[in-house]
């Protein structure tokens, strides 16, 4: 497969513990579950590995320890093809890792993230990227590294005015002025309350909190609504995207499918509604499989699905 744009990804990895079992315990409750995985993940990590299958040549920039866990981070860039050139490792933390926990009949997740060596990305670091930031079409972070990291890439990517993508999550208290000037903002709902300071039900609500958000300084909100579809603003036009048809097994990482999606398609010169169309397929196919880097979608399975749902362009 060709590839379309270069995107650089300020971000995490963690080794994923997955465990899956009927139903969630309650508090001091043991469930008896039906398999435990070991694999590749991490936010920062999952957008880059669904932008690299969509399309993107992806350079992800991140930072493990030298323990066991990290060796995992090897073992998947290796295997999908992407540079390893800016994973760098400390010995002063380990691997960042999660323990995530999977409701087989609904799909649902429920995780606990240590960022580990994520933490300790720096922002001199990032400026050792510059030339990739200047070159690329997109940039594309999170806020599970170091917001020193965030903060260093969203100043290099406007200095080369190159279109960020900030997926806020996981949710936390950020530096005073950080969302200003980003191109496209995308929470989930809880993501989009905990910035607005409105509670998200609908579209109609995800509306409310979209206009908080823009007095922020972003540009375009994207606020994804799981079953519900994609709300998009930019404060003149809006736009609800629906979701396909397509069941959930596992919707983990779903959110981290739809942000490489969104940054090919940006990357792309795709319009926004279409841009929105494409995601929502990436997310889609990955949260069929288990898993969250390896569930992500190729290229052609994703273009499929677009053509079969949404109709061809």
């Amino acid at each position: 497969m060709s590839k379309t744009c270069k995107i650089v990804v300020v971000g995490s990895f963690i080794s994923d513990i997955t465990g899956f079992a009927p139903r969630f315990p309650v508090d001091g409750e043991t469930v008896l579950g039906s398999a435990v995985k070991f694999g590749p993940g991490g936010k920062g990590s999952n957008q880059a590995t669904a932008a690299s299958r969509s399309g993107g040549e992806v350079v992800m920039i991140t930072k493990i320890g030298t323990d066991m866990l990290g060796g995992i981070a090897h073992e998947h860039y290796m295997h999908e093809g992407m540079t390893e050139k800016y994973v760098m490792v400390t010995d002063q933390a380990d691997t960042g890792s999660a323990f995530i926990e999977v409701n087989e009949e609904t799909g649902e997740n429920r995780i606990i993230v240590v960022k580990g060596a994520n933490e300790l990305i720096t922002s001199e670091e990032i400026y050792a990227a510059e030339e990739e930031i200047a070159s690329a079409d997109a940039v594309l972070t999170q806020l599970e590294s170091s917001l020193e990291s965030v903060v260093a890439l969203k100043a290099l990517a406007q200095k080369h005015n190159k279109p960020i993508v900030l997926n806020p999550a996981p949710m936390q208290e950020v530096p005073e002025g950080l969302f200003e000037g980003v191109d496209y903002f995308t929470p989930n709902e809880t993501e989009a309350e905990f910035f607005s300071g409105v509670k998200v039900t609908s579209p109609e609500s995800a509306e409310k909190a979209a206009e908080k958000l823009l007095a922020l300084g972003v540009k375009n909100v994207v606020i994804t609504l799981g079953k519900k579809g994609v709300f998009w603003t930019d404060g003149k036009e809006k736009a609800l995207v629906p979701t396909t048809d397509l069941k959930p097994v596992d919707t983990t990482g779903a959110g981290d499918a739809f942000n490489g999606g969104l940054t090919v398609a940006i990357s792309e010169g795709r319009d926004i509604v279409d841009a929105l169309k494409f995601a929502n397929c990436v997310a889609s196919i990955s949260v069929t499989r288990r898993g969250t880097s390896p569930a992500m979608p190729t290229r052609e399975e994703t273009d499929a699905l677009y053509d079969r749902f949404y109709g061809k362009k």
